[in-house]
Formats: structure tokens, C-alpha cells, sequence
């Protein structure tokens, strides 16, 4: 009996007992108001405007229109809030969703240096919440610190290809910047700034923040291989940045085939050799070297170049050679396609030239030949029977 009696007190006990709180169990909802800002304590210099990006959100309360005003203000300062570009008393917040609003703190002129703060305060419906905001001159960054940096400085390719560079601009300064964009080269170069697909030749950037420049650099195309430096410059406020790009070009020949006319037509006569003029241009930024000519051309025909083969042809130079051409003898007059081929290692060109041919006055010449002795025969055939 003393046992039964023992375990129901027990169990009386710990049923009256309070429950411990499990680890994992939610703590009750903050329900209320809140107003904040990321930096309520910091450095200003001594006459510039502080502008302060406040957030006012409400937690688990319904949707309000909350009225915002300053208290606590420093003598003579002013003070006005912003939204939407304009000029703004109060804000709209919904449950459990937050309201971005700007706060201006303009000093009086000839204002001392020292401490000032202002308490920033939040009111709704039944519900409020304040914030202190500080302001101690001196310790400031320099208002102008900028900084350009690449993890690429040196890109190669050749000369036609657009060298792409990624430039991070930062600045470090406690004051936003319009930043301009410049560079200078070495006349071989232009180059240009983008941002978010947009080129731009100036960028605002905001105090301690960075931007990413895609900075795209094209050399002239008379340019030969070697290393071209650009240096890119960023400035506001009387402070300048710089850094340094090197663009390297490699050496490759570009060859083309034309006529020195720009014709590319000729003339031949059937079964002689007729000379074309073929010009070969090295259009690359390195010499084309064993620079050999051939063609392809009607069955029955023959090309024989004079050279044949050229040692070297120089970036940007222009040399001529005579492509013979010997259309076949029984070649019909009319026109016919014969391709010039230029090839220099893994470098080629070529371009088809159409050839007017014509017959030999030669057989012009037999038929006349072969008409007259036909005629004369005719004619004394003629005279010996025809009186009969």
C-alpha cells in the first residue's frame, strides 16, 4: 500500500511540474516595428551631407502607413527623408515585409567639428520603434581613393582578334563617385569600356563598392608581332588610378590572290601560252615563307608560274608573278575558270580567274586556204565542162 501511495504522489508531482523547453522548439514571434541601419555609428568629415539608407519593417503586425520624423536634432541641421526621388513624410509597410526610405542629414554652415546624433524614430498604429544614429567627424577616408585591378594583365592572339580584358574598379572612399574612363597607348591601340552591355566613357560607383569593367582592346591592323601596352585610367576628385594591359601579338602570315587591276580575268589563245598577272599580298603581322603557286584548270590545259616559288614575303607587302596559261589546242572559244593558288605552310589562298579564250588565226588561215583552192577547182571545172 505504501508503494501505490509512494508512485501516484510521483506521478502527481511531475505532472504539476513545469515542462522544459526542447532545443529545437521555436521561441515565441517578435511582433512590432523596427527601424535600422547598416551603419548607425560612423566617420564623417566635417561639412559634407550624410545621406543614410534606412529600413523600416513590420513584424507580424497589420499593414500600416508608418509616419517618420527625426528627434533629438543638433542645432541647425536639417533633415528630410527620401523615396522615389522625392521628398517623403511616412511609408506603407504589409505584414512581415520591410520599407526602404533615404534620410538626409545636412549640416549649418561653418558647423564645428565633434560628435552629433539624432534619434530616428518610426510610428505606426499602436506600435513604434526609434534608432540612434552617431556621427564623429574625423577618421575619415579620403573622399577620392580609387583602385583598378586585373587578374589577367597580358592576353595573346593575333592582331585581328579583340583582346578582352576584365578590370574590377573600386573605391575605397566614404563618398559615392562618377568615375571617368580613359587610356592611353601607344597609337596602335583603341580601346573601350563596358558595363552591363553598355559602353561608357564614365561610371558612378558608390562609397567602399566595386564595378566590373570589360575593357576591349583592338590594335591597328598594320600592327606586327610583339608586345603592345595600354594603360587605363580611372579619375575623380582630383585622384587618379591606373593600370597597365599588355596585349601580345602573335606572328601570322594572311595571304590573298588578286590581279593588279583587280580584274581577275584574262585572255588566251588556244594552244599557246598566254601570260596573267597574279598578285599575292601578305596581309598578315609575320612573313609568309616558301610561298609555292599552283593551280587548277580545264583537262588539257597548262599553267607554269615565273616564279614558282617565292623564299619570303614581309607583313603588308605585295609581290607579282605571271601565271602562263596554255589552253589545250582543241579548245573551244568561249570562257573557261582557272583557280590561282598561293600556299605558304599552313597559310593559303587562292582566286579563279576567268580566261577568255580564243582560236588560232593559224586555222583561220587553212580554212581560208582550203575555201579559195575549193573555189578555183570549182571555177575550172566549170570553164573545162560547162561549154560542152
Amino acid at each position: 500500500m505504501f508503494r501505490v501511495t509512494t508512485i501516484l504522489a510521483m506521478a502527481v508531482g511531475l505532472a504539476l511540474s513545469p515542462i522544459a523547453t526542447l532545443p529545437g522548439d521555436a521561441a515565441p514571434s517578435y511582433r512590432g516595428l523596427a527601424v535600422s541601419t547598416t551603419f548607425p555609428s560612423q566617420s564623417w568629415r566635417t561639412g559634407d551631407t550624410v545621406v543614410l539608407t534606412l529600413s523600416v519593417k513590420n513584424f507580424n503586425l497589420p499593414p500600416q502607413v508608418v509616419n517618420l520624423r527625426v528627434d533629438g536634432r543638433p542645432a541647425g541641421w536639417r533633415t528630410s527623408f527620401f523615396g522615389g526621388g522625392r521628398t517623403v513624410n511616412s511609408v506603407y509597410v504589409a505584414p512581415d515585409s520591410e520599407s526602404i526610405v533615404s534620410l538626409r542629414l545636412t549640416p549649418p554652415q561653418g558647423v564645428k567639428p565633434g560628435t552629433y546624433r539624432f534619434r530616428m524614430v518610426a510610428q505606426g498604429q499602436g506600435a513604434s520603434a526609434s534608432l540612434a544614429v552617431e556621427l564623429s567627424s574625423g577618421g575619415t577616408v579620403s573622399a577620392s581613393r580609387l583602385s583598378l585591378e586585373t587578374e589577367l594583365p597580358t592576353l595573346r592572339g593575333p592582331v585581328s582578334s579583340a583582346y578582352r580584358f576584365r578590370v574590377t574598379l573600386r573605391n575605397d572612399s566614404d563618398q559615392d563617385q562618377i568615375v571617368n574612363l580613359d587610356y592611353s597607348s601607344q597609337d596602335r591601340a583603341t580601346v573601350t569600356f563596358s558595363t552591363s552591355g553598355q559602353q561608357v566613357t564614365q561610371v558612378p560607383v558608390k562609397a567602399g563598392e566595386q564595378r566590373d569593367l570589360d575593357t576591349e582592346v583592338n590594335l591597328r591592323p598594320d600592327t606586327k608581332a610583339g608586345s603592345y601596352d595600354v594603360v587605363i585610367k580611372a579619375s575623380a576628385g582630383g585622384t587618379t588610378a591606373e593600370t597597365k594591359l599588355t596585349a601580345v601579338v602573335t606572328g601570322k602570315p594572311e595571304l590573298t590572290v588578286s590581279s593588279s587591276d583587280g580584274r581577275l580575268s584574262g585572255n588566251a589563245t588556244a594552244g599557246q601560252p598566254s601570260p596573267i598577272k597574279v598578285v599575292v599580298e601578305n596581309r598578315g603581322s609575320a612573313p609568309a615563307k616558301n610561298v609555292e603557286f599552283s593551280s587548277s584548270e580545264p583537262t588539257g590545259w597548262g599553267v607554269k608560274f615565273e616564279p614558282n616559288k617565292i623564299q619570303e614575303i614581309a607583313p603588308l607587302q605585295k609581290v607579282e608573278v605571271t601565271a602562263n596559261v596554255r589552253p589545250g589546242g582543241k579548245a573551244i572559244a568561249g570562257d573557261y575558270m582557272v583557280t590561282m593558288r598561293a600556299n605558304a605552310g599552313d597559310t593559303s589562298s587562292s582566286a579563279d580567274f576567268r580566261v577568255n579564250v580564243r582560236t588560232s588565226n593559224l586555222w583561220g588561215i587553212v580554212a581560208i586556204v582550203l575555201i579559195a583552192g575549193a573555189l578555183l577547182v570549182v571555177s575550172q571545172v566549170v570553164s573545162k565542162y560547162g561549154r560542152r
